[in-house]
């Protein structure tokens, strides 16, 4: 038997009603919180750590999808030596856990990249031009980030590749033959058609990096999840604290989401 597969939504019956549920059990959640002194507390404190979570995902995202590119197009070079170093960089580092790499980088990472700092620059810290470093000088925040940058560039990377290779050669050919270079055909060609299948999968990584996000609390960094675990150890209110942990992560993930589906939709729109 033949099924017709129709576009998302024009099924029958097919409205949204786990988003409908969702919202009520939100507004619920936020009447608890508004009415009950101890929800408003554990809320209190909890959102404090929330620009920490903000500030960690977008700026981990943002050099994860600015290295993920770089991979990408390193794995399609006309050189065998760049395609296998990106190669390599993939499969290693997928291959770790997000949290063995935010372990690694954390204190591995950064001591050797103080020792190697200071074994460089000692010619002038001796001389009294620099101070040496320590590793307490690389705070925490910005460990967890380039950890998070190298563990999703890898899949990033993936995500551009195929974007890319989807598109159709005559057009590259095309392009070639109008003169233009290699960063023209890439900039005015190939990126601005490709970028309707990367973006889909990518909106997916910003979202998941924002759950991920909180992995940051295993080195104590104030996020959202670590003034849970501080607020929690101290009162034992552990059903309080962690169901409005869960609330919130919900509404940034879901509002996300519903947030770049719409602008996935008028994506395809336009392109339509």
């Amino acid at each position: 038997m033949a099924f017709q597969t129709l576009p998302q939504g024009d099924q029958k019956g097919d409205r949204p009603w786990w988003l409908v549920a969702f919202v009520l059990m939100a507004v619920a959640l936020a009447g608890v919180i508004f009415v009950s002194d101890l929800y408003a507390q554990v809320f209190n404190t909890v959102v404090k750590g929330l620009w920490v979570t903000v500030f960690v995902t977008l700026v981990g995202f943002s050099l994860a999808t600015a290295l993920g590119l770089l991979i990408a197009l390193l794995g399609m070079s006309d050189s065998i030596v760049l395609r296998q170093i990106a190669r390599f960089y993939v499969e290693v580092v997928r291959g770790i856990p997000i949290i063995v790499l935010l372990f690694y980088i954390a204190f591995v990472g950064a001591p050797g990249f103080v020792a190697l700092y200071n074994l460089v620059m000692s010619p002038l810290i001796s001389a009294g031009m620099f101070d040496a470093m320590i590793v307490r000088d690389v705070s925490l925040m910005w460990r967890a980030i380039i950890a998070l940058m190298i563990g999703y560039s890898a899949f990033i990377a993936e995500i551009f590749r195929a974007g890319i290779q989807s598109i159709d050669k005559g057009q590259i050919e095309a392009a070639k033959a109008l003169g233009l270079s290699r960063s023209q055909r890439f900039r005015l060609v190939i990126f601005p058609q490709a970028i309707r299948v990367i973006f889909p999968p990518l909106s997916n990584d910003f979202v998941a990096m924002v759950k991920d996000s909180s992995l940051v609390s295993v080195l104590g960094v104030a996020d959202i999840t670590q003034m849970a675990k501080v607020y929690a150890s101290g009162s034992f209110r552990f059903f309080e604290t962690y169901s409005i942990v869960a609330y919130v992560y919900l509404v940034l993930t879901i509002g996300l989401s519903i947030l770049l589906r719409g602008f996935e939709k008028r994506m395809r729109e336009r392109r339509g």
